[in-house]
């Protein structure tokens, strides 16, 4: 049987006696649970130290089938081994050790597992195991290992594999840390003794269930003793009452924490803690003068600013607004009280007008007070102050004040010239009283209806003025102190224009009046009325009647109806368009004024055609004169035609006009092509006179036009299909040409067609000769291009070309030799 001997380095006599006294309860729960086990080795049960392997030992049955029985010893898995260590010598963890090994060195211990060859290591003969390097717990806790006994020349196991764990035992290496640090929080201030402000946690990487190596206590080092920390949960709290924010707004605390409890021995870390005082409303406004003095001009206009003033509020944000009104005083009429919206001053402004004449200084009462209070602390109240406001007018050059803010005065029309309007006046208010000059501002009385005494400010009419043109003249009367600083000012005279009866009346719009032809007696023709431009007195109405020279008429008359109307009645019947078709009736109107005005005007009776309902037809005359013609409809509709006709034209000559005419119509369509190509070469861009180009012109088309000669067969025969064909074994390619030749030539049917073409102006018996380079290689020359043999192989083919002449004959000859 094999046991593991443990050993512990660096333990205390007290830890060695509680695990032999743990040891010793396994062995008896072992051997309680164990029978038969005859062979068990008792001293491993009574050390702490020993691990038994297993070993199977086996026995033939009655019938020879082989049993098998586990000869076990106790099991003790799990072993320690502390982290860090440091010492000069491999720390042993263990013995392995085997019944049957009779010490002679037969048996090969061997361990497998996590670590083993590099961290743990053993004697293969002695069963020693020991760790090699130094142990982290917080990188790995523990190891799990195997150790088997193997026979040392066979390799066959003894025992079978045990399974085991070696666990990094913990020492206090690792100080707390505050992962989050450093910290901010916020309080309001003057908050309770013990507000909550906020929770530190520091963490600690030792094993938390082994001894105090993680147990951490929180302590404040530095913010006492404005504040505290619990040392279990690591919250702060406030500890002093009524901490102002005005006073100080931002505290530095550090915090502690510490393991092994708190004691001695143990390990610490910090982190920091800035905490900032939130602002309440605390404090109330003050205004930093119980008395402002301000002054204002009396020249200054409603809405200017005279003065500010602000109380002070230690508080931030809506804690510290402050809202102004004014409570009392004799200018609250005067003046009035607005915030700045980006200073949040109070704003004293003139409400109306001040006159240091009548009234030198003022005297307001502001109050200044916070609109948002805190319930908590409404008792420190109240969150208001008082001040007061002192103004003082100051006098100004004032320019000279009417005694009216405006004039409205009358005058009647076609008053002659000079006729008095009216009289404004204004005074100087200052001490000094100087006299007042007037005038008329010229934009204000454009025409120059009216002019005024610059001296006792009295307007005349320069000119009769017409109501009925214009009814009221306003205009403006500028008056201007003589001395000081000129200053002027202004007032408003408006003069309306009183009527006088000089317009007669006049019919209203309706001076045309219609009449059906078969009108009877007594019938109204119309209701007519009048106006006049003149204004109308209480209970002045027109009166009508005919004028004197048409009283007696048969046709029509007139009814007054006494309320500024009349009514047309016909008086006969039996009108006709044809024979008249207008009549005039002159209507004289008396408007009954004073003086009595009166007018005659003439109304317009038009005898028109009617159906049997009194209906108007027509009232003229020149449907019956018309002749009869065509109706506009069908007049539109025959122009229509016209210009659709005319656009149609206008298309067919456009088409015509892009269609191109052949060169040559024939009877049939046949293509001729007849192609002329003049290659003419000169000696290069330097040979301009090469040859005269006017040689090559034919004679015959100098004049722009060249004539076609072509021949049409005039009769057509038939093909002739063995004509000049040669035997089939001809191998005679010049005859073959020949014949085909003479063959086409004498069928006139077959195309093209001979067109003949005049060629004799160019080649051999012309005058430019020919101008072919074919010729030229067999005309003498007296150039020599021996030359180009030493130009290089690039010029090899022309020195072949233009070569000595000799080698060339000589060729030649033998050629025709051969």
């Amino acid at each position: 049987m094999v046991t593991l001997i443990m050993r512990r380095q660096g333990l205390g006599l007290l830890r060695a006696f509680l695990v032999l006294l743990g040891v010793s309860a396994l062995c008896s729960v072992a051997l309680g649970t164990r029978k038969g086990n005859t062979s068990m080795d008792q001293r491993g049960h009574r050390h702490s130290g020993h691990l038994s392997l297993h070993r199977h030992k086996q026995r033939a049955g009655k019938e020879g089938q082989v049993l098998h029985r586990s000869k076990r010893g106790w099991v003790w898995n799990q072993f320690f081994v502390i982290e860090e260590y440091t010492g000069p010598d491999p720390v042993l963890v263990g013995r392995l050790h085997s019944d049957v090994d009779s010490g002679n060195g037969n048996i090969k211990y061997i361990l497998s597992g996590e670590g083993a060859g590099t961290i743990f290591v053993i004697d293969d003969k002695t069963g020693n195991i020991h760790a090699t390097k130094t142990l982290d717990r917080e990188e790995q806790a523990q190891y799990t290992l195997t150790a088997q006994a193997v026979d040392r020349d066979t390799n066959k196991p003894l025992e079978p594999p045990s399974e085991f764990i070696v666990k990094v035992q913990d020492i206090n290496d690792n100080p707390p840390e505050f992962l989050h640090g450093p910290y901010y929080a916020r309080v309001p201030e003057m908050s309770n003794v013990g507000t909550s402000v906020m929770q530190v946690t520091a963490t600690d990487a030792d094993d938390p269930t082994y001894g105090n190596s993680a147990r951490l206590v929180y302590s404040i080092l530095q913010g006492q003793p404005y504040f505290s920390v619990e040392p279990q949960t690591g919250i702060i709290r406030t500890a002093l009452p009524n901490m102002d924010r005005e006073a100080r707004q931002e505290y530095d605390v550090v915090i502690q924490a510490k393991d092994m409890g708190g004691h001695m021995g143990g390990l610490s870390g910090t982190t920091e803690v800035k905490i900032t005082l939130t602002d309440v409303n605390d404090n109330p406004p003050k205004f930093p003068q119980s008395v402002y003095s301000m002054s204002v001009s009396e020249d200054k206009v409603p809405g200017e600013e005279v003065g500010r003033f602000k109380a002070k509020d230690p508080d931030l944000g809506d804690n510290g607004l402050v809202n102004y009104r004014l409570i009392d005083g004799d200018g609250m009429a005067m003046f009035e009280l607005t915030i700045d919206s980006e200073t949040r001053e109070a704003v004293v402004k003139l409400k109306k007008p001040v006159d240091f004449e009548t009234k030198r200084s003022y005297t307001l009462k502001v109050e200044g007070s916070n609109p948002h209070v805190d319930p908590q602390f409404i008792s420190w109240g109240p969150y208001k102050d008082e001040a007061t406001i002192k103004i003082s007018v100051e006098d100004a050059d004032e320019p000279p004040v009417f005694v009216a803010s405006s004039y409205t005065f009358e005058v009647e029309e076609n008053a002659p010239e000079g006729t008095p309007v009216g009289r404004v006046h204004a005074k100087d208010t200052d001490v000094t009283n100087n006299p007042v000059r007037y005038m008329i501002p010229r934009y204000t009385d454009v025409e120059q209806f009216f002019s005024i005494n610059s001296e006792d400010g009295m307007i005349t009419t320069t000119r009769p003025l017409d109501r009925e043109s214009l009814a009221w003249h306003n205009i403006s009367v500028s008056a201007t102190e003589i001395g000081g600083h000129h200053q002027d000012t202004k007032v408003r005279v408006n003069i309306k224009v009183k009527d006088v009866n000089d317009n007669s009346p006049e019919l209203a719009t309706n001076t045309e009046a219609l009449m059906c032809e078969t009108v009877t007696p007594g019938k109204v023709v119309a209701i007519v009325s009048a106006v006049d431009k003149d204004e109308m007195a209480h209970r002045q109405h027109f009166t009508f009647s005919l004028a004197p020279e048409v009283a007696h008429n048969h046709n029509f008359s007139v009814k007054d109806n006494r309320d500024s109307t009349a009514t047309i009645y016909v008086l006969r019947k039996g009108f006709s368009r044809l024979t008249q078709d207008v009549y005039y009736l002159p209507i004289e109107i008396n408007d009954n004024g004073f003086p009595a005005l009166s007018s005659t005007n003439t109304l317009t009776i038009r005898v028109c055609s009617c159906d049997s309902k009194d209906t108007i037809l027509s009232c003229n005359v020149e449907p019956y004169v018309l002749p009869a013609g065509l109706s506009t409809g069908a007049l539109i509709a025959i122009l229509a035609c016209i210009v659709i006709l005319l656009a149609i034209v206008v298309l067919f000559v456009a088409l015509r006009r892009q269609k191109k005419e052949p060169l040559m119509v024939f009877e049939e369509e046949d293509i001729r092509e007849n192609i002329i190509t003049y290659d003419d070469e000169g000696g290069g861009e330097e040979d301009t006179e090469a040859f005269d180009i006017a040689t090559l012109q034919n004679p015959d088309g100098a004049n722009g036009f060249l004539p076609r000669k072509d021949i049409k067969p005039e009769l057509q025969y038939p093909l002739r299909p063995g004509l000049g064909r040669t035997a089939a074994n001809s191998v005679d390619v010049d005859d073959f040409i020949k014949t085909r030749i003479a063959e086409a030539d004498s069928d006139p049917t077959a195309p093209p067609y001979d067109s003949i073409q005049i060629y004799g102006y160019e080649g051999r018996g012309s005058l430019a000769g020919s101008l072919s380079s074919l010729e030229s290689v067999t005309t003498e020359s007296d150039l020599d291009y021996d030359y180009l043999q030493s130009w290089g192989p690039r010029f090899k083919k022309l020195a072949d070309l233009y070569g000595t002449k000799d080698c060339c004959i000589n060729d030649a000859d033998d050629g025709e030799d051969s």
